[in-house]
């Protein structure tokens, strides 16, 4: 089966090492996009089987082109290409023909190509998977499920803690901190307090200012303070208090339903 593939990444080496890779594959015909809009553009064009979609991106992200290949009448597979940790993997694993964590192993490349091939082996030619019509649908947003596990540094290694043990996530410097009763460990895989706050969307953290997030579940009282601000302790040895800001005040009191 001859396959006709589009690599989809909006860093070019990343495009380049992938359509290597598709070298060892002859049946394996392989062009590239840099853009979501240069992919759609592609892929209305015809003559694509199979898409090595990027997930982050800038301007519209790796899910604006699964949004628009649905319009097609034969849209083609798509294959997620991230840098995502593998416990946030998970996830996509049930919403897509397949998944290629970068860097993308050759051996795997080749297992996910075989899995492709069968597929697309089926007759008439596939439309979007169920499960990736489910996923676009999802919470009106496609995206990750919310974490309950955070990947963070620990001991020269990358370990997995309950989001429940974590009593504040903070803003130091260019890294985020996971703090919990007995550490500080430096989180993996998430970069901003922005992408904290999507991924744990759903879960019981709030954002209190413009550095930390509080775990709700974990706080054990709270204060008016000066200037209109709340002062929060939370309930650890330490009785470490946050802050929280003026302006999250009233969306804070909501959330304890007071």
């Amino acid at each position: 089966m001859h396959l006709r593939a589009l690599i989809v990444d909006d860093e070019a080496p990343a495009r380049d090492e992938l359509a290597y890779l598709l070298q060892a594959h002859p049946d394996v015909e392989a062009s590239q996009a840099a853009t979501a809009q240069e992919a759609l553009e592609a892929i209305a064009r015809g003559g694509v089987d199979l898409v090595f979609q990027d997930i982050q991106m800038p301007g519209q992200d790796g899910f604006a082109v699964l949004e628009g290949a649905q319009s097609l009448e034969h849209p083609p597979l798509f294959v997620f290409v991230t840098a995502f940790d593998q416990h946030a993997i998970r996830a996509f694993e049930e919403n897509a023909a397949d998944y290629l964590l970068k860097p993308v192993a050759p051996l795997r490349l080749a297992k996910s190509l075989e899995r492709v091939r069968r597929l697309l082996s089926d007759a008439p030619p596939p439309r979007l998977s169920d499960a990736i019509e489910r996923l676009l649908s999802s919470a009106g947003r496609p995206g990750p499920r919310p974490l309950t596990r955070l990947a963070v540094e620990q001991g020269g290694r990358i370990a997995l803690i309950p989001t429940a043990a974590i009593l504040i996530i903070e803003a130091d410097e260019k890294r985020l901190v996971a703090v919990t009763e007995t550490e500080r460990l430096t989180c993996h895989g998430l970069p901003t307090l922005a992408k904290a706050c999507e991924r744990l969307a759903g879960q019981s953290f709030f954002q209190a200012n413009r550095a930390q997030l509080v775990n709700l579940e974990r706080i054990a009282e709270f204060a008016p303070w000066h200037s209109g601000k709340y002062c929060v302790t939370m309930a650890d040895p330490a009785r470490t208090e946050v802050t929280v800001s003026r302006n999250r005040v009233r969306e804070f009191k909501e959330k304890l339903g007071i």
